[in-house]
């Protein structure tokens, strides 16, 4: 019976009741930032909820008792922490006298990483199930007076499920690393140009020769130690920054050291026996992802060392494809980080918006092309 009967949609605000079980059956490629874990982490530690403006609304969709797809989804009372940068659009609705928040948006909080948004078995229709979802979501919006529904950072194959459906794509550029079959860091880097290279071998010697150690720990390797020297840097790099300790405490990190330290990865910077500097990854079974970074001393090429070239060495011991390093930075280029397009679908309740929104993209779709253009050019790669 419940499987001939149509999907429906709740709007859930407590990812405990969909339950780790079967939240973690629908997130079938393992994806560390759509795990069960890692979001009720954020939940049960305050990083969202409460007063934070980032309230969970997970879109649930049934087939009879029976939970079929699952997208994490938050009302937000603003655009901290997405990385979408949508202020000059809260700025238009409040010039017109309408409110921008609340909004809905479908994204991982604080984490810039395109991946799974629709969670699903393989057999479903993402094509019908995001048409529902869609009608589900628009109606819910209305009745509550959401401005409109924003689904931040989807693989390309959820885009393709929605090219019929009347979402606005917005586009921009990150810089992600990719593993050509490299068997060790010497090995990327005989791509280089000349110049280049020598560039990246004088960054990591200035390091060893200020006398900093370069630690990884993973897996059951991240102790509490490790974790807590992590989070000192993490704090005392974010209040140098913005005058706050960032966006997750010591309870979220904790909670997913203890529940998926099997996708984690940190990097100590030793220097006179004080870790200086760390860095926190994750990784599944193709990519690597760069999240968070501090350092309580100002060491020169420290930055590179702990956030990129830490990590493509990780990425080619483990044999992974991909490398995203985390949002921004022209920088990355020089050191082998390709311009790679990130995708975001945008719905908004008011038809006048929608049209402005329409053009304001389309313009901005031109200038992100001829960035990426741009950017190639400035690759460092050998030209054959």
């Amino acid at each position: 019976m419940a499987q001939g009967s149509p999907p429906r949609v709740e709007f859930v605000p407590d990812i405990a009741k969909i339950g780790q079980t079967k939240w973690n059956e629908l997130n079938s490629d393992n994806h560390p930032f759509t795990r069960f874990e890692f979001l009720h982490a954020l939940e049960s530690s305050g990083c969202v909820g409460g007063e934070t403006g980032w309230l969970p609304r997970h879109i649930l969709v049934l087939r009879g008792n029976d939970s079929i797809a699952v997208i994490p989804s938050y009302l937000k009372q603003h655009s901290y922490g997405e990385y979408v940068f949508d202020w000059s659009w809260a700025q238009a609705y409040a010039e017109a006298g309408l409110n921008y928040y609340p909004k809905l948006i479908s994204a991982i909080p604080f984490t810039p990483v395109p991946g799974p948004r629709l969670l699903c078995g393989d057999q479903e229709d993402q094509e019908n199930l995001m048409s529902t979802i869609l009608a589900a979501t628009q109606t819910e919006a209305r009745l509550q007076g959401y401005s409109g529904w924003h689904l931040l950072f989807p693989q390309q194959k959820l885009i393709q499920s929605c090219s019929g459906l009347p979402l606005l794509q917005r586009q921009d550029i990150q810089f992600h690393w990719h593993n050509q079959g490299y068997q060790s860091f010497d090995d990327f880097l005989l791509i280089l140009r000349s110049s280049k290279r020598k560039q990246l071998r004088r960054e990591r010697r200035i390091v060893s020769e200020q006398g900093v150690q370069m630690c990884r720990y993973s897996g059951a390797e991240i102790s509490a130690w490790v974790l807590e020297n992590f989070y000192i840097c993490y704090c005392q790099t974010y209040l140098r920054r913005s005058g706050h300790r960032g966006y997750l405490n010591q309870k979220f990190f904790e909670a997913i050291v203890e529940s998926m330290a099997d996708q984690m990865m940190i990097v100590l910077a030793i220097a006179d026996d004080q870790a200086v500097a760390a860095s926190l990854f994750f990784h599944d079974n193709s990519n690597l992802y760069g999240r968070y970074w501090g350092s309580i001393r100002n060491i020169d090429c420290l930055h590179f060392e702990a956030c990129y070239y830490q990590g493509i060495e990780f990425a080619i011991e483990r044999k992974l494809l991909r490398f995203n390093p985390g949002t921004q930075g022209e920088h990355k280029l020089v050191r082998g980080f390709e311009p790679t397009k990130t995708h975001s679908l945008h719905w908004v309740a008011d038809h006048r918006f929608q049209d402005a929104l329409a053009n304001f993209m389309q313009l901005e779709s031109e200038h992100k092309d001829e960035y990426q253009t741009a950017a190639k050019a400035c690759l460092p790669f050998k030209k054959d």
